[in-house]
């Protein structure tokens, strides 16, 4: 019978009812098949309602629940209609339960039924911070690090001046650590009894949060850190015995700060050059310790020669964004988050203030001083609200530094307003979000650049072409490398508190600084699969490849790598298989002293693949290695 519907089709016979009819047929109904929707108005709505939201009186539960059709068709035809139970037929009974299962009874429904709800969607705890930033350092020179350029710059002078004409050598250091002893920085240009070395450049944060900076040294030293004028650690004058010396402070990651490190070695004191001159030791070590990591030398890779200026860093502290879909989303306003958000405009206004003749062009004495300030205020609310102000706004300001005798204490309160306004706090998406601003947070998580600005008004942005050449411009940027890097540390649940304890017995020089380095490789990994121009995806789970350093060569029993820090080491054909077989992951997922084939198969099924596991039904633990060394992890859950 289909065949012959079919050809009837074929020659044309195209008429209402023979379509309906094969509608009809292929779709598996008859003609005369019970309807669920008469069946269940007749017999059901009288006691269960409209919608199955139940009548006060008869029976006034809403009719939902998990069961399916083929088992809610069960019950009715047991059960229904109250006053006749068992009299609707089978077929009958599941035209009933399709319907209210579709309708209204099952989850799916119930959340299609259920009236939407507009949720506010403020900046995350992210974005808020790296907005911050980039607001008021849109005030300011800026320079890209280059990743051509890793290490730091070191000045070696012959005296403890700082002259060019006492310069001895200017270079690239991977690392400031050393130990020069008794003897010359630089054999033959410099004096071992007397010299001062100067390191100067950025370095990069990998992670949000304290860090301490520790510097071993013999003699006087000084270290700046995103600061210019104050510094963090301060011997200059060093009296004691004391050798090492300590700073912490607050970096956000993904971004690069200046730093800046001197160190002298020469008599503290009158210069008695009568007298003959001791040569004592001398050394001098950089070392830092990350947010929840070791105290270790500054790695070469975090390290670069490019001068930056300074970064406000916002040090408030936020409750933690709603992570509940797997993802970081600005959706709970609470009165914590209110409470910082108004403390965190304080902490930004105030250093603001304090800086207002760099942001605004002026000082005390300046005819134009408030019109200056005017003008700076307006630009900085402009970039804020991220769209140009009302007539009304401009008007605020002005209003506000007239009710001040000192611009300054007018710029702070309208500061004050700016970034507690809801206009800075929240993103208006979909109704006049500029395209600049979408791009910006989606792929910097940050309000859109002075470029990015001018793209769009000139209208570079309305064509796929301008759009795509700023696509690849904000591409390059660090920002969208951390954001990245944050995508597969959230994948890879790099960002969930691990303890890599190992068996010291069994993995001797499994330290933390290992693990350190471990994280670093799987950075590297990630960063050069991701972003080089002819890579696939595929490589994240075929790459033979690793990256290791002198530290973790050694541990794995390598050829040794490089001394300057990290080079590509290739493996044969499986041995390695891309990031899951990196030994960072490996060793995140395992016990301290045996492998574990569970943990790692729980995190590919729930992390990589979504799929929801259900707890075993009995649990089931390996039995102790000690008791069968013959037997892998895998053999031993088998037993």
């Amino acid at each position: 019978m289909k065949s012959s519907l079919f050809h009837l089709l074929l020659l044309g016979l195209k008429s209402n009812a023979l379509l309906l009819l094969l509608i009809a047929f292929e779709s598996g109904m008859a003609l005369g098949a019970p309807d669920g929707k008469k069946i269940y108005e007749a017999k059901c709505v009288s006691c269960h309602g409209q919608n199955g939201a139940g009548i006060k009186g008869k029976y006034s539960k809403p009719l939902s629940g998990d069961l399916t059709p083929n088992q809610l068709a069960k019950v009715i035809e047991e059960t229904m209609p109250k006053e006749d139970p068992g009299s609707l037929s089978e077929a009958d009974a599941f035209e009933v339960s399709s319907y209210i299962h579709e309708l209204f009874y099952s989850s799916i429904a119930r959340e299609r039924n259920r009236q939407a709800r507009i949720e506010l969607s403020r900046l995350t705890v992210k974005q808020y911070r790296n907005s911050m930033m980039d607001l008021i350092g849109s005030f300011r020179p800026t320079a890209i690090p280059s990743d051509k350029t890793k290490g730091i710059r070191g000045e070696y002078f012959k005296t403890r001046n700082f002259n060019k004409g006492d310069l001895a050598e200017s270079r690239i250091d991977a690392e400031v650590d050393f130990d020069f002893k008794e003897e010359s920085p630089i054999s033959g240009k410099m004096e071992p009894s007397e010299f001062t070395l100067r390191w100067t450049g950025a370095i990069y944060a990998p992670e949000t949060g304290y860090y301490e900076f520790v510097i071993h040294a013999s003699h006087a030293i000084r270290l700046w850190v995103n600061d210019d004028n104050t510094p963090l650690i301060d011997a200059w004058v060093k009296s004691g015995k004391d050798t090492e010396y300590k700073g912490s402070i607050y970096l956000v990651s993904g971004r690069s700060y200046s730093l800046r490190l001197e160190f002298t070695k020469a008599k503290q004191g009158v210069n008695d050059n009568k007298k003959p001159k001791v040569v004592q030791p001398a050394f001098v070590k950089l070392l830092w310790k990350k947010p929840g990591g070791p105290v270790e030398i500054c790695p070469g890779e975090y390290l670069s020669s490019t001068t930056l200026s300074e970064v406000f860093v916002l040090s408030t502290p936020f409750p933690p964004d709603d992570g509940s879909l797997g993802w970081e989303r600005g959706v709970t306003v609470s009165k914590e988050w209110d409470q910082a958000t108004t403390e965190g405009a304080l902490e930004a206004a105030k250093y603001i203030a304090i800086k207002l003749p760099e942001f605004a062009k002026t000082k005390e004495g300046d005819a134009q001083r408030i019109e200056k300030t005017e003008e700076f205020l307006k630009k900085f609310a402009t970039k804020a609200f991220r769209r140009n102000l009302q007539t009304s706004e401009n008007e605020t300001i002005k209003k506000v530094l007239k009710e001040f005798k000192d611009p300054q204490d007018g710029a702070l309160r309208v500061l004050v307003w700016v970034l507690k306004s809801p206009n800075f706090l929240y993103r208006n998406e979909g109704q006049g979000d500029s395209v600049a601003s979408q791009l910006s947070y989606t792929l910097w998580d940050s309000i859109p650049d002075q470029q990015l600005l001018e793209a769009e008004a000139s209208g570079k942005l309305k064509n796929s072409e301008g759009l795509n050449r700023e696509i690849d411009r904000m591409l390059l940027d660090a920002r969208a490398h951390e954001k990245i890097r944050g995508f597969f540390h959230d994948i890879l649940l790099l960002n969930q508190s691990h303890e890599l304890n190992k068996d010291a017995s069994r993995f001797p020089g499994f330290d933390p600084k290992l693990e350190s380095d471990l994280r670093i490789s799987l950075d590297k990994t990630i960063d050069q699969i991701f972003w080089e121009k002819e890579s696939s995806y595929q490589r994240l789970f075929l790459e033979q490849d690793l990256f290791m350093n002198e530290r973790i060569a050694k541990f794995y029993q390598q050829k040794p790598a490089s001394k300057n820090g990290f080079e590509k080491v290739s493996f044969d054909a499986g041995q390695r298989a891309g990031i899951i077989t990196h030994p960072y992951m490996l060793s995140m997922l395992s016990y301290s002293a045996e492998s574990s084939p569970i943990h790692r198969g729980v995190f590919l099924a729930r992390s990589l693949l979504g799929v929801t596991l259900k707890p075993p039904p009995e649990a089931a633990a390996p039995l102790a290695a000690s008791l069968h060394p013959s037997l892998n992890t895998r053999e031993r859950v088998a037993l």
